[in-house]
C-alpha cells in the first residue's frame, strides 16, 4: 500500500499520532533539538520533523521511544490516538485501533437490517477488539448481541458474539450463524444443510417457549429468501 495515500488507513493513523506527539512535545515546552537530545540524538531533530508533520512513518519501537522521551505511557497515547481515530472515522467494519498489541475494531450490532451492506448497518452498540491476524485475505468481521434464549445453554442472553462475513452455505453448513430469513432481522441458528435443503436449529429445545427447528426447502431458501450472512467464530460473555 502507499503511505502517501491520504486515503490509506496507515496514513491516517500516522497523521493522528503525529498530531499528538507534536501537541504533547509543545505542551512540555520542549523544542525539536531538546527532544532530539533526550533521545541521544538516537532520534535526528531533523527525523522528529518529518515525524510529526507526517512525512514518515512512524514504527513501533519509534513511537515508544518519543513517548517515554516525552514522560508519557505509550499505551496511554495509543488510547488517546485510538479514540480521535473513532471519532474521525464512519463505520468500516474493521478498523486498526491499537498497533501496539496488533488488533483490530468491529462493531457490536444490536440487529442485523435486511437488504442493508453490512459495512453500512447503523445499530452499533459498541466496538470490540479481535486479533488483526484474522482478518487477513480480507475477511470481515462483526458482533451481534444476544437477545433471547434459544440457543441456550450454548449462548446465554446478552453475550456478544463475533461473526466472519459469509454468505457460503458449503462452509456454514454444520456451524452456528446469523441468517437472514425472509427479508426480516437476523436470526441466530445452528445450521444443517442437506439436498433438500437447510435446517435452522436453536440449541435450546427442552424449553416452555416452544422453540422447534425449522426446515426450509431449496426452492424456499431461493425464494423467501434464506440468507447466511455470518458464521459464529467467538463468543464473549458479559459479566
Amino acid at each position: 500500500m502507499d503511505f502517501e495515500n491520504e486515503d490509506n488507513l496507515d496514513f491516517q493513523l500516522n497523521k493522528i499520532a503525529s498530531e499528538i506527539i507534536k501537541e504533547k512535545r509543545l505542551k512540555k515546552g520542549y523544542s525539536l533539538e531538546e527532544l532530539a537530545n533526550k533521545l541521544n540524538n538516537i532520534i535526528t531533530r531533523q527525523s522528529l520533523f518529518r515525524y510529526e508533520n507526517n512525512e514518515a512513518r512512524m514504527k513501533n519501537k519509534i513511537f515508544k521511544k518519543i513517548c517515554l522521551a516525552l514522560d508519557e505511557n505509550p499505551n496511554d497515547v495509543w488510547n488517546e490516538i485510538n479514540d480521535k481515530l473513532i471519532n474521525n472515522l464512519t463505520f468500516d467494519n474493521a478498523t486498526p485501533v491499537d498497533i501496539l498489541s496488533d488488533t483490530v475494531l468491529i462493531p457490536v450490532l444490536g440487529t442485523i437490517k435486511a437488504g442493508i451492506p453490512m459495512e453500512a448497518q447503523q445499530d452499533i452498540i459498541e466496538y470490540v477488539d479481535i486479533p488483526r491476524e484474522w482478518t487477513r485475505g480480507g475477511k470481515k468481521f462483526y458482533g451481534l448481541k444476544v437477545s433471547g434464549d434459544s440457543m441456550y445453554p450454548k449462548y446465554e442472553e446478552n453475550d456478544y458474539v463475533i461473526f466472519e462475513e459469509t454468505v457460503d452455505y458449503v462452509s456454514a453448513n454444520n456451524k452456528d450463524c446469523a441468517v437472514m430469513v425472509n427479508g426480516f432481522d437476523a436470526t441466530f441458528k445452528k445450521v444443517t444443510i442437506n439436498e433438500n435443503g437447510v435446517m435452522l436449529t436453536p440449541f435450546n429445545l427442552n424449553n416452555s417457549d416452544g422453540y422447534q427447528p425449522t426446515f426450509y426447502t431449496k426452492e424456499q431458501v431461493e425464494n423467501l429468501p434464506v440468507k447466511i450472512v455470518g458464521i459464529a467464530r467467538e463468543k464473549r460473555t458479559r459479566l
